[in-house]
């Protein structure tokens, strides 16, 4: 596959800027990977093509506020600073992405803060655009983590082209987000609300957690015309020997093992047996996901529209199948369904 088969027109208007009223009210569309048959639902609906004993496999990562702002000494110019992963806890070491990088060398000096309550040294170079960070503050560990998370917002990606709001600390986070590590949200998640998720589980399909701490890497643009050529970023990922007995139970019996997000997807088929059962693992994956593939173990996933060019977009084409999900995406933007973080899903089967 080749990177210009990924390109399609997207209104500026469909992406969307604020999350549906309530989660589970986003539009839903249901397509069939069998009949090539695409519906059109209410995200809630989704009960009706789950049974008992089917699993649904959740992201369980939780989103930290990873973008800060602050000045850079002698000169007041203002820098962005995206925390990507705190690299050693007693030396307050971070990993980070700066912007313009262009005026930042090692040993410049940032001020976060109307007080300048935190300070923070440049040490190295890591990329063009990224630097590991030192910070400098004389409190203890949960005081410097207090004012660090203080100081930052919520990290929206940038095609939301409007300030974050108090509310997007809420819904930019899954309701059943549990181990904090993401600088990004397993979107396909925050559709689903407690009642819905009670509501499944009266049904008796069961739940799976596995964890994905969601970092750039899924964003990062793809430069190369030939897929194969693309590398993504390493993000750390945990299997419990649970959550592999909970999908192996279900494979043998046959029934729906649903991934619900692309780092779902990734996951999972990041710790596979010969033999094709998902097996516990705690560790990193650089797993790019693209057609064509053969899945060994989800046989359906739940995922948000995509936006052109994108991993993301490349990984679901996989699943689906190239043209199918280009005959749906061509559907969602005839009927207009909302793109992107805080957009519409689709369920495929």
């Amino acid at each position: 596959m080749k990177l210009s088969q990924y390109k399609f027109a997207l209104p500026a208007e469909l992406i969307a800027s604020y999350p549906s009223p309530n989660r589970d009210d986003a539009r839903l569309m249901v397509v069939d990977r069998k009949t090539g048959e695409i519906e059109h639902k209410i995200f809630h609906e989704i009960i009706n093509y789950f049974e008992e004993n089917d699993v649904m496999v959740f992201n369980n990562t939780k989103v930290f506020p990873a973008r800060l702002y602050g000045n850079k000494e002698k000169t007041g110019a203002e820098i962005e600073v995206f925390l990507l992963r705190e690299l050693n806890r007693e030396q307050r070491l971070w990993d980070v992405l700066v912007d313009p990088a262009r005026k930042i060398r090692i040993g410049n000096k940032l001020y976060f803060g109307q007080d300048d309550s935190l300070v923070a040294e440049v040490i190295d170079n890591t990329t063009s655009r990224g630097r590991t960070l030192r910070f400098l503050f004389d409190g203890d560990y949960d005081a410097f983590k207090e004012t660090l998370y203080s100081l930052g917002e919520t990290p929206l990606p940038k095609t939301i082209k409007r300030p974050v709001e108090a509310e997007d600390r809420e819904r930019y986070q899954t309701v059943f987000a549990q181990h904090e590590g993401a600088v990004a949200a397993p979107t396909a998640g925050l559709h689903f609300s407690k009642p819905l998720l009670k509501r499944l589980e009266i049904k008796g399909v069961e739940f799976g957690f596995i964890t994905l701490h969601v970092g750039l890497g899924s964003f990062r643009s793809v430069d190369v015309e030939d897929l194969t050529k693309h590398k993504m970023d390493s993000e750390r990922i945990i299997i419990s020997e649970e959550v592999a007995n909970i999908v192996n139970k279900a494979k043998e019996g046959k029934g729906k093992i649903c991934a619900v997000g692309t780092t779902v997807l990734r996951t999972l088929e990041s710790s596979v047996t010969t033999n094709g059962t998902l097996k516990p693992y705690d560790g990193w994956t650089n797993k790019f996901i693209f057609p064509p593939y053969d899945f060994s173990v989800p046989n359906s996933m739940i995922t948000n529209f995509h936006l052109p060019l994108s991993t993301l977009l490349m990984t679901v084409s996989a699943f689906a199948g190239y043209d199918l999900l280009f005959k749906a995406y061509k559907v969602a933007i005839k009927e207009k369904y909302r793109f992107g973080t805080y957009g519409d899903a689709m369920l495929i089967l």
